[in-house]
């Protein structure tokens, strides 16, 4: 996939970008960047992300405050059409209320609190059900009171426990990869998207696609996102099985081949190391079958 510039246009009426999806639908923009911060809250439901060099998964819903020009793949990326899904998005320019705006000492925590988006935060579930009802509210809020309410959402995420906050980017700066890491990273990507249910997938093709050899790869993978390409590709793979199992007409060994695994046993354990479930146990919980 190739880094795209986003441009956010706020409405007439708003000097911030507010955007609620009650739906999946094919995204014009998948792996991209802009100058505003970006708050995503997605109520509940799984899924991918990926946040600068960070990439994980998440189970039970997501909310993230993700700083200016930092990367980051779409939200409902991967998810079929269909799919249940709900997600509300706030974008906001640094200076959207004027150039000193935040220099107020009433703000000191909000200001701390955007100074660490760049690091990419998501915040856990006692703070989600804090802020969420807030957020929601903004939907149908009228001009004055819904900048009042984004106001008092970014102070409780600023006075949000430390304990529940995860930062996914740290230590790697402000602005994300260089534009050369950008453009090799999104190529080993896309080929794992393009490759995953081959069973036969080696590091060699995969270390061709960046144009490095396999020990320079394998270095230069775990640097980029922490993982090894094998749990990568395991993580992704079990990713892509989730969605398979919620189509019941699927058989489990039916899953567990188009995702890339060459027996069921495997299937099966991988499943569960990153689930916690069986693969059945998991469809009977999500489609209560």
């Amino acid at each position: 996939m190739k880094l795209q510039f986003e441009p956010i246009h706020p409405t007439v009426d708003s000097s911030f970008t507010l955007l609620h999806y009650t739906e999946v639908s094919k995204a014009e923009l998948l792996w991209h960047y802009h100058p505003e911060y970006e708050l995503v809250y997605i109520p509940n439901g799984h899924g991918r992300r990926h946040i600068g060099q960070h990439i994980s998964r998440f189970e039970d819903g997501e909310l993230v405050l993700i700083g200016p020009d930092l990367p980051h793949l779409t939200f409902s990326y991967g998810q079929p059409v269909g799919t249940p899904f709900e997600e509300i998005v706030v974008q906001l320019r640094g200076d959207f209320l004027g150039t000193d705006f935040w220099d107020r000492p009433e703000l000191a925590a909000i200001r701390h609190l955007l100074a660490r988006s760049h690091e990419g935060l998501s915040f856990g579930g006692s703070t989600r059900t804090a802020v969420g009802p807030t957020l929601r509210r903004l939907l149908t809020a009228p001009p004055f009171m819904r900048l009042m309410l984004l106001l008092q959402v970014l102070q409780e995420l600023a006075q949000a426990p430390t304990t529940d906050i995860q930062p996914l980017h740290a230590g790697t700066g402000g602005q994300g990869l260089s534009g050369k890491e950008q453009q090799r990273l999104s190529r080993v990507y896309h080929f794992v998207e393009q490759n995953y249910q081959r069973a036969t997938l080696s590091v060699q093709e995969v270390a061709d696609v960046a144009y490095l050899s396999v020990p320079a790869f394998c270095r230069y993978f775990k640097k980029m996102t922490r993982h090894t390409l094998t749990d990568f590709l395991q993580e992704y793979r079990v990713g892509q099985a989730c969605r398979l199992l919620l189509d019941d007409d699927l058989a489990v060994t039916e899953v567990c081949y188009s995702c890339g695994f060459n027996n069921l046993s495997h299937f099966n354990k991988t499943f569960r190391k990153f689930t916690g479930q069986s693969p059945t146990e998991y469809r009977r919980q999500r489609i209560g079958k």
